[in-house]
């Protein structure tokens, strides 16, 4: 008998699963993201716009080596997932133990090499002099909770392998009050400035890391963890690695492409940095609303493929386009209309806001594409194909705007020149993902309805 947090994905009718799955997921992500919200908010409003640049100019470095890892994440999701559908219990709880292992070592990986390289990185992105030392300052603590974010991410990827997303939306609420609460307390207390923003927010993935285990620890069946049973277990470890370092590769250099164009941000100055640091975070929240359908997606069809239920995959994959559309034309372009409002809860400088405006017109009125593109991945992913996606996804969008910037952008050097390269590389990448999935489709031709 299931438990009331879990979810049947392999019987019944899906639109109504499909939500309820996703929605705990959308609040997840929100509520990480309001992690570095509350870091952007507290010292845009109460330290200023150097510091405000300060944390922006990381942002997207810190996401480059976090994603790098966090594809692992998938394959934990993926195999656990497969297991269960299968009612393969012993399987479920051998990749539970290997899993915890895992993201501890990716989140241990992230903390050296954040520390050791944090100021030749954001120097090789031409960060500003007058940010720097802030921008290095706040990277290398910040860092000091990798392990535990990973912990977290990793424990929660096993829990929606069992279509369980209610708990980890909980211990995710009780940390992101925890990180404003210090937030305001170390900045305007105790005048710590970015130095307090980011301990604020490793204290917080600490907290969430520590619900993460005790909720595991308390699980009665596969998912149950025991610290005496921890093992990495090689079969178990090569089968994560082989659907998640693709998935992470491909978030890493994708990354990339993203640091070339902050780099490119970075030549208009801090302040055009402050703004576009405030707008690409309100597009976050977009972002995260699309990404739950994604990681739906990746679920449902996960399950199904392990229970050898594929009649359901193909649903599965066109409500989820439906579903990610809806929301990326709706919340996208909403933000966009109240977006002076929102840059203003960031920034009360109007150069700033004017500069954040300038993106989200042309970012958030495309985004549904980005949620297209990531949603035919997350099926392809489910179905156990992580190596062709991946190429296709550095080919599309990393090597298009890496071209692009050397090319179009270098002859017109604007920012809208820039930021039109988003939606025509979600564009393209999304047609020939389509056709992928088509293709991989016609393999099961016997079991999957057209």
């Amino acid at each position: 008998m299931k438990k009331s947090y879990e979810i049947d994905m392999c019987h019944g009718p899906l639109l109504g699963k499909l939500f309820i799955f996703a929605l705990p997921l959308m609040g997840s992500g929100i509520l990480e993201l309001m992690f570095n919200a509350a870091d952007i908010i507290v010292v845009g409003r109460f330290t200023g716009a150097e510091a405000l640049a300060a944390v922006g100019a990381t942002s997207t470095l810190i996401t480059s080596l976090v994603n790098i890892f966090m594809g692992v994440a998938v394959g934990v999701n993926v195999l656990a997932a497969q297991y269960y559908g299968a009612g393969d219990r012993k399987n479920v709880e051998e990749t539970v133990h290997t899993s915890i292992l895992l993201g501890f070592f990716c989140g241990f990986c992230i903390l050296v090499v954040g520390i050791l390289f944090a100021e030749n990185f954001l120097k090789m992105m031409s960060t500003p002099d007058d940010i720097l030392g802030q921008a290095v300052l706040y990277m290398r603590i910040y860092f000091l909770g990798m392990p535990a974010f990973m912990v977290y991410n990793f424990g929660a990827a096993l829990l929606r392998a069992t279509g369980d997303t209610k708990r980890p939306l909980y211990f995710l609420f009780a940390a992101g009050a925890l990180n404003v609460a210090l937030n305001l307390l170390f900045v305007i207390a105790f005048q710590m400035g970015v130095a307090g923003v980011a301990l604020a927010t490793a204290i917080s993935q600490t907290v969430s890391a520590a619900l993460i285990i005790r909720c595991l620890r308390k699980e009665k069946g596969g998912c149950h963890l025991e610290f005496r049973k921890l093992h990495m277990q090689r079969e178990k470890a090569l089968r994560i690695l082989k659907i998640g370092v693709p998935a992470g590769v491909q978030s890493g250099i994708f990354s990339i492409s993203n640091l070339m164009v902050q780099s490119a941000v970075n030549s208009f100055g801090s302040i055009a940095v402050a703004g576009i640091t405030a707008a690409s975070n309100i597009e976050g929240f977009v972002y995260t609303a699309m990404s739950a359908v994604y990681q739906t997606a990746l679920s449902f069809i996960s399950q199904n493929m392990g229970a050898k239920n594929y009649q359901r995959v193909s649903r599965i994959l066109q409500l989820c386009l439906g579903i990610v559309a809806a929301i990326g034309l709706v919340i996208g372009n909403g933000t966009l209309l109240f977006g002076k409002e929102l840059l203003g809860i960031y920034s009360s400088n109007q150069e700033v806001v004017a500069y954040g405006l300038m993106r989200m017109e042309v970012v958030c009125t495309t985004y549904f594409l980005c949620g297209i593109m990531d949603v035919i991945v997350g099926s392809l992913r489910g179905m156990g194909y992580s190596f062709v996606p991946m190429m296709i996804s550095l080919l599309g969008v990393c090597g298009f705007r890496i071209v692009w910037i050397l090319t179009v952008f270098a002859w017109e050097h604007t920012l809208f020149a820039l930021y039109i390269s988003y939606p025509i590389s979600w564009i393209i990448t999304s047609v020939i993902q389509l056709i992928c999935w088509k293709w991989i489709r016609g393999r099961y031709t016997e079991a999957i309805s057209p």
